[in-house]
């Protein structure tokens, strides 16, 4: 049975989202694993646990496209590095977002 999420206490403003990321070794399919200096130029990936309201552009309020839940591709040097209540988040630009998975 999985636990549930407890609310996080951090909200972001605008179009900025709060991001889980996904563990930074990988693993070959022989067995290796790869550290994460092997690896600089690949995109970083993660969940989406919280989204601001969107920016206002001309005036009007744009709304965010991703959702809390969310697996994203985002640009490597996009974010900045938080750590709430013992766990490590990354807050980004939804512009850094490269795709949903």
């Amino acid at each position: 049975m999985a636990t549930p999420k407890k609310k996080l206490s951090i909200s972001p403003l605008g179009d900025r989202i709060v991001v889980e990321p996904l563990s930074r070794e990988e693993v070959s399919a022989s067995g290796i694993i790869i550290p994460d200096t092997a690896s600089r130029e690949k995109p970083e990936r993660g969940t989406v646990v919280a989204v601001g309201t969107g920016k206002y552009e001309d005036g009007s309020l744009v709304p965010m496209t991703v959702k809390v839940g969310d697996q994203v591709l985002f640009s490597k040097y996009g974010y900045d590095e938080v750590k709430v209540d013992g766990t490590e988040y990354l807050i980004l630009s939804e512009s850094s977002v490269l795709a949903v998975l």
